[in-house]
C-alpha cells in the first residue's frame, strides 16, 4: 500500500511541475486614460501548451494571468475543461487591442467563442479586469517572442 502512495505522490507531483514549466514575461495593459497596469503571464505557444492552459489550478492570484498567442488571426474558441478556477478571458487583435472579454465557468466543456477575428486570448481571475479597471479598446503591450 505504502508503494502504491509513493508512486501516487511522485506521479502527481511530476504532473503538477509540468503544469507550472510555461514561460513567464510580464506585459503592459494600457488603459483609455494612459494609465497602466502590468500583468506576470504564462506563455502559451506551443499546441501541447495550449491545451494544457490553466487546467487543474486552484489558484491563480490577481494581477497574473496567461496569454494564448497563436501565429494567425482566426475565431477562438475556448473551454473550462478541468478548470477549477473561474477565469475572465479577453479577445485580442494582432495590434494588441482587447475586443471582448468573456467570464467562463469552472469545469464547463462549452466552447466561449471570439465573434472577432483575433490573435492571442488573455485569462486571468474571474472579475480581475474589472477590479483593475481594464476595458474593451484598451492595448497590451506584447513582449518580442
Amino acid at each position: 500500500m505504502k508503494k502504491y502512495f509513493l508512486l501516487f505522490t511522485f506521479l502527481f507531483g511530476m504532473f503538477l511541475g509540468c503544469s507550472q514549466g510555461f514561460k513567464k514575461t510580464e506585459i503592459t495593459v494600457t488603459r483609455a486614460d494612459n494609465s497602466s497596469v502590468v500583468l506576470k503571464v504564462e506563455l502559451a505557444v506551443t499546441d501541447k501548451e495550449q491545451q494544457q492552459g490553466f487546467m487543474h489550478r486552484k489558484n491563480i492570484p490577481d494581477g497574473t494571468g496567461m496569454i494564448f498567442i497563436y501565429d494567425a488571426d482566426r475565431t477562438l474558441n475556448f473551454w473550462m475543461k478541468n478548470t477549477p478556477h473561474a477565469l475572465t478571458i479577453a479577445y485580442i487583435d494582432k495590434d494588441g487591442i482587447i475586443k471582448e472579454f468573456h467570464d467562463m465557468t469552472p469545469f464547463s466543456e462549452a466552447a466561449v467563442s471570439s465573434s472577432h477575428s483575433v490573435r492571442y486570448a488573455l485569462e486571468v481571475p474571474q472579475g480581475y479586469f474589472k477590479r483593475a479597471g481594464i476595458q474593451v479598446g484598451d492595448k497590451i503591450s506584447l513582449p518580442q517572442l
